[in-house]
């Protein structure tokens, strides 16, 4: 839902903006947990039930691709500031969870040697409307807990 107003010309305005808070879950930032996200099944998702992605362009196995104006669009999961390691959540195998160095000096969190990364309209747990978008040079997809993408319903 936007907001809306009226310019002193008595023109309406409106903001395509959400201006409500999400109802975020009470986890860290840099907990990986699997979550069920209607139509996908289950996927993963950060400690606050925020949908995570994978960007096909990356290299299974080496750090990302991703920056600039892509970094802005798809945020990476970076660990917070004096964090040594992700969090492994409900429904993701540890094994698979790792970390890989960023040419900014953080680190993003991996799994199964993939880099994640949000898409910021994706502001509630649930939401998946980045899946499949091609989008600054490639594809991006939701993971499953086994450490794929995503690319048809379910599976």
């Amino acid at each position: 839902m936007g907001a809306g107003a009226c310019t002193s010309s008595g023109t309406a305005v409106t903001s395509p903006f959400d201006t409500t808070t999400p109802d975020l879950q009470r986890g860290p930032t840099n907990e990986v947990k699997a979550m069920d996200i209607n139509g996908l099944g289950p996927v993963l998702v950060d400690g606050q039930g925020i949908t995570l992605y994978l960007f096909e362009t990356d290299r299974q196995g080496s750090p990302s691709r991703c920056y600039d104006i892509c970094a802005v669009q798809w945020p990476p999961l970076t660990l917070p500031p004096g964090i040594a390691a992700p969090v492994t959540g409900p429904g993701i195998r540890a094994s698979l969870l790792g970390t890989a160095p960023r040419t900014d000096g953080t680190t993003q969190i991996t799994y199964n040697g993939w880099p994640l990364y949000y898409w910021p309209p994706d502001r509630s747990p649930g939401k998946a409307t980045g899946q499949a978008l091609t989008n600054a040079g490639g594809r991006w997809y939701v993971v499953n807990p086994a450490g794929n993408a995503v690319r048809t319903p379910n599976g």
